[in-house]
Order: C-alpha cells, then structure tokens, then sequence
C-alpha cells in the first residue's frame, strides 16, 4: 500500500496533454535505466518516509533523470521468510502489468542484495474516506461516483484475471488533494491471478468485515469475493457504517455467512431504492448470481447517477463516517504496535548467539498461534506463565474496579492510559482524569455491605498475544453480576481489550478498547440517591451496535 502526507501537489498544475507525454517519456528514461543499472541510488534520490511497515519503508523518492517524484516501497528482504519472498515476486508481477488510471501504478521494481524497491505513483490526497468527512457537500450521488472509480479499477483487474482480496478503505486513496481527483487502488500484497472464471481455494485471506461468505465457509472463490466488499464498501459509503458488525468476531462471520444486514430507519429513508438494490446484488450469497463489475457499472445508478441518484447532503452519513474513521484509525494503530514490538523482540533474540533456533523459532510464531480451549496458546513454557501473568493482572484491574478502589486502579496503569469506549463518545481519551470521574462520582456500595459479594466480575475468553518479552495485548469477555437498588440479582456483559506493557518488572495497562454496557450502568451498579442500573437494551441493527 502507498501512503503519502500530500506535500507534493506540483504535478497537478500541468496540462493533461503534458502529463501523458511526460509519462510517456518518464516510463521510457526508467526502462532504459534499468537496462543498464541494477542499484536503487544510481537512478534515485530518496528523500523523507511516508509510511512504515512491519518489513518496510515507504519513502518519496526523486528519480534522478526526470526529476519526476514516485513513492517507493523499500522491503528488508533479508526478513523475510522464503513464503514471503514468494508473496512479494507475485506482488510485483500482478502490479507490472496493471496499467489504469484508478490504480496506484507500479513504475519500476529493482532487487538488490537485502533489499527490494517498488517504485509506485506518489499518491498525496490521503485516503478517501478521510476526504469525505472533510467536504462541505457530500450526497448519493458522490457516493456512485466513487463507487464507479472503485468498479472501474476492479472490472480492470479482472479483465486481466487479477483478484484483489483486501478491498478496504484503507486501500482507497485520491491522486492529489486537487477538487475532484481520481481514486486509486493500492496494495496488491494479496493479489492473486486466476484462470478466467474458475473458482479454487487460494486460502483465507483478506480483512474480517469485508470477507465473503464463501471464504468464511473456505469454499472455492474467485472474482465475486471482491464485489462482495464492493458492497460493504458502497454501504459504509451511504450512512458512514458497515452492514456487519460485531465486536466479537464469531459473530462478525456468522452474520456475513448468513447475509444478515438490513436497512434500518431513518438514515437509510433517505437513500434511493437503486442504491439499495445495487448493495444487495453485490451482496448476493450465491457468488454466481452476484453481480460482476462490468454489470454494475452498467446500472443506471451509476451511469446515469445525474438523474437517479439523489443530490440531498447527507450530513449524518460524514457524522458517522468521521467515527467509523476514528475507529479503525486506533485499531490499525494498535495492530502496527504489537506488530512492531513483536518484530524488535524477535531482532533481540536472533542478536543473541547462545539461543538456539527452535526457540527463535518459536518466539516469532507464539503471538499468532491461540489455543481456543484456554486462550493461552500453544507455545513455550516461559510465553504460557507470561500469558497468565497477564490474566491474572487483568483480572486485579477488574476486582479493583468492581471494589471502586482507584488507588489499587491507579498503581495497575500507565499514567497514560489511552482508552476507547462507550463513555468516550467515540473519542480517545487519554489520562487518569477520566476514569477517576467514575471511581468518584459513580454509584455507592451499599452501606455495610459486602464489597465483594455485591458486585462480581468475571473474566471469560481471554485471548492474549505477547508482544515480545515487554508486551502484551489480552481480549476477553468481561461478565459483570450486580445487586440492584431494589436487591435484585442483574447479569451485564461487555467486550475489552487491554494492551500491557512490562517496566521495571511490573505489568501496566497502556490501552483499554471496550464495547458493550456502560460504565456506570454494569461497571458500578448499584444505588445512589434515587438512581437505578439496569440491564442495557438489546442492540437491534448495525447502526445501533456500531455506536
């Protein structure tokens, strides 16, 4: 994937006549570079990073005849496995020949000893999601127009029996920050080419929430899994949330494989019956009754989109989106972390001359190998004590919660603490002050009553993934039973997740991500002044759940 600041919008200002010539004559110098050197340096200047990733850097570049500016993809190759190196040949191969304006183009590819450059467009309009929550004005209308872009990119790519696989927004970007600019595309990491419109099994791959059922169901698939996400994409589009989701991923899948979404009012009483009918073609179970990219771009729409779309503002759906965007921009950024933590242990490890390569081995696998029958794993005897060090400190965390004991509370967390949640309003918040505020002001144990029999939490599910020897990141289920005002037994649960992380030879909760009850109404249940908890309502759509 290519990401770009957008601190280059020079390109722009030329003539669209002088940009195809210098295109042409750009891509001719580069061939003919290339025919006579193999070094990166000798054909580019590279200047400032752009993007990082768990095996590379992403960094504007200057090519050194044209002085044309590209974006290239740097990979330390000597960190890759040999599957690895397999997937990056198929992901240069894919991108060579892949050629359209609404894809981020691969301009030149050249390996040397250690390390692999992929020269691509420099991209500097950002994501487009993120440029949509910033307009003024954004209708149905601009939703088809940008749903054709992405059409346009996929009728292409299967044309040429290319498979994306990871339609997201993450990979949805602009040219340039210029009014009206084109989307594009990006990284083919899990592209694969096919044969026609044969379907096969090419493994599980791919982002939950825009997987097709019949990847879940791990069927044989082919170019139908990427309209599928087309669909969810085109969703999200029209009112700023997805069609399935869940906090828990179980029932993430469960809904996709039943095709259970609907369209709940009043946000989406405003959008048309054509816009409707074209997510649910895409969204057909049977990939072979699913509508194709070709077909889609044919219905009126899109093509027609002046006269059937509707050109209402939709506010809301740039409301919602902007949270949706803030959502996945943490989580994202919480991946990248313990991705990142997990490779600097490994980098550690292998600098270590007396430890033998089973337990490298072992040491780079264990963070992504869970034991579904105790959530701790399969993996050594030193990772397993370290797994239930972390249960066991989450675990004092909640009892210190459920007991309204801020002190014992405080000494568990990094003065720090990040956390995003119900309460926050769709916000991270950062800091002690906020969760002091609960511990303060929320509902009183009960005069001469048992703190402990009160209110009781349980810790259900836990996974945890180590993040080296200093890192730790554990999701659970957190089942919360409370004594009412009225002395009637209640039953509250909600989803977390907490990251940890090990100074001075003490655990400290650094991140806290939780969906579910409130705080106040399952956390601290009780009675205070004339107050009551009770049970939250049963969540009845995606709208309502994704809030």
């Amino acid at each position: 994937m290519v990401v770009s600041p957008g601190q280059t919008n020079n390109m722009m200002t030329n003539s669209n006549n002088q940009m195809a010539a210098t295109a042409i004559s750009q891509q001719q110098q580069i061939q003919m570079n290339n025919a006579t050197s193999t070094k990166f340096s000798d054909n580019y200047d590279v200047k400032e990073e752009l993007g990082k990733g768990a095996f590379s850097v992403v960094r504007r570049c200057v090519h050194k005849a044209t002085n044309m500016e590209f974006a290239a993809k740097i990979i330390n190759t000597r960190k890759l496995s040999s599957r690895d190196f397999q997937k990056l040949e198929r992901e240069a191969r894919i991108c060579r020949k892949l050629k359209h304006s609404n894809i981020v183009r691969l301009h030149d590819s050249i390996q040397e000893e250690g390390f692999h450059y992929l020269v691509f467009d420099l991209v500097t309009g950002g994501e487009l999601f993120e440029d949509i929550v910033a307009r003024e004005f954004y209708s149905e209308a601009d939703a088809s127009q940008c749903i054709q872009q992405i059409l346009e990119s996929i009728a292409y790519c299967h044309d040429n029996s290319v498979v994306h696989r990871d339609l997201k927004p993450e990979n949805l970007l602009l040219a340039s920050r210029a009014k009206g600019a084109s989307v594009k595309l990006a990284d083919f990491g899990l592209a694969i080419e096919v044969k026609g419109e044969d379907e096969a099994w090419y493994g599980f791959a791919g982002t939950p929430g825009y997987l097709s059922p019949e990847v879940l169901k791990k069927d044989p698939y082919g170019k139908p899994v990427d309209i599928w996400a087309c669909g969810v994409i085109l969703y999200i589009l029209l009112v700023g949330y997805p069609p399935f989701w869940d906090e828990d991923q179980l029932r993430l899948y469960a809904q996709i494989k039943n095709g259970a979404y609907d369209y709940p009012t009043p946000e989406w009483d405003t959008v048309t019956p054509e816009a409707k009918a074209l997510i649910d073609a895409m969204l057909t179970l049977n990939p072979k009754k699913r509508i194709t990219a070709q077909e889609a771009l044919k219905v009126p729409w899109i093509c027609d989109r002046q006269r059937v779309a509707s050109m209402m503002h939709r506010q809301d759906t740039v409301d919602c989106l902007r949270k949706f965007n803030a959502r996945r921009k943490l989580k994202g950024a919480i991946l990248t972390t313990m991705i990142a933590t997990r490779n600097m242990s490994s980098r550690n490890l292998l600098n270590k001359k007396d430890v033998p390569p089973s337990t490298i081995k072992e040491s780079t696998e264990s963070s992504q190998t869970i034991d579904d029958s105790d959530g701790l794993g399969t993996s050594s005897t030193a990772d397993k004590a370290q797994k239930q060090e972390i249960v066991r400190v989450t675990q004092q965390l909640l009892d210190a919660i459920s007991c309204k004991d801020f002190d014992s509370f405080s000494k568990l967390c990094d003065p720090n603490l990040t956390c995003f949640e119900p309460e926050t309003l769709g916000n991270l918040i950062e800091g002690m002050d906020f969760h002091k505020f609960y511990f303060v002001n929320g509902p009183q144990i009960l005069p001469g009553s048992d703190k402990q029999h009160q209110i009781h939490t349980t810790l259900l599910n836990p996974n945890v993934h180590l993040m080296g020897d200093e890192g730790a990141c554990i999701a659970y289920i957190r089942l919360t039973q409370y004594i009412d005002r009225f002395g009637e037994a209640r039953t509250c649960q909600a989803q977390e997740t907490r990251v940890w992380k090990k100074r001075n030879g003490n655990w400290y909760c650094i991140h806290t991500h939780r969906s579910g009850a409130g705080e106040l109404s399952c956390v601290f249940a009780g009675s205070s002044g004339g107050g009551s908890a009770q049970t939250p309502p049963l969540q009845q759509n995606s709208y309502q759940n994704f809030h």
